[in-house]
């Protein structure tokens, strides 16, 4: 699952090259701020493919640990072609959009019950899925823009389970389908004429 993974992002990382040589005319860059807030950085490109229709190519990365037990070491990409119902860059959108990538997660107590093992326990694997998109964005000047998007899927987690009391063991692994939010951002976006 991993090598499919680094596959489908350098898919991904050379044809929105090949796109943004070809319609470099209107493009953006872009970073999801509340996702900082998790110490993720991340960024995002978007390149009008027409008066109506963008590709975005975004992801994050953190590999940072907070402590002893405590992590949320992943890398995360999320490609989108979207629908404009005004014009690239400007207005309500729709999209279709993936999600891939791995985690390194536990030591967290959320106080929510279905996410009660990450106080104990430390996930390892990837994921994988789909989803649909909604989004606004809004003209703040000729250059700079403020996006909201939400979406929701389906994604299927493959993992293994280590114990975060004694040495760490393996205690488990699973695999789960999740439908649900898949994608969720408020960005600041600069555009590239």
């Amino acid at each position: 699952m991993m090598h499919k993974l680094k596959k489908l992002s350098l898919i991904l990382f050379f044809t929105t090259g090949l796109l943004m040589s070809a319609n470099a005319q209107k493009a953006a860059v872009k970073t999801n701020i509340p996702y900082w807030f998790t110490a993720t950085p991340n960024l995002g490109f978007e390149f009008a493919l027409g008066e109506k229709v963008s590709l975005e190519l975004s992801g994050g990365f953190n590999p940072f640990k907070f402590g002893d037990t405590k992590q949320l070491k992943h890398w995360v990409v999320w490609p989108e072609l979207r629908y404009w119902t005004c014009e690239t860059f400007n207005g309500h959108f729709f999209g279709l959009h993936a999600v891939g990538g791995q985690y390194n997660v536990g030591g967290w107590n959320l106080g929510i019950d279905r996410l009660a093992g990450l106080k104990s326990n430390r996930y390892q694997g990837n994921a994988i899925g789909a989803g649909v998109s909604y989004g606004y964005q809004w003209i703040l000047n000729d250059r700079w823009g403020l996006e909201f998007t939400v979406g929701a899927g389906y994604a299927r987690f493959d993992y293994d389970v280590y114990s975060l009391s004694g040495n760490g063991q393996k205690v488990g692994e699973n695999k789960k389908n999740y439908f649900g939010p898949t994608k969720g951002a408020l960005s600041i976006v600069y555009i590239i004429n």
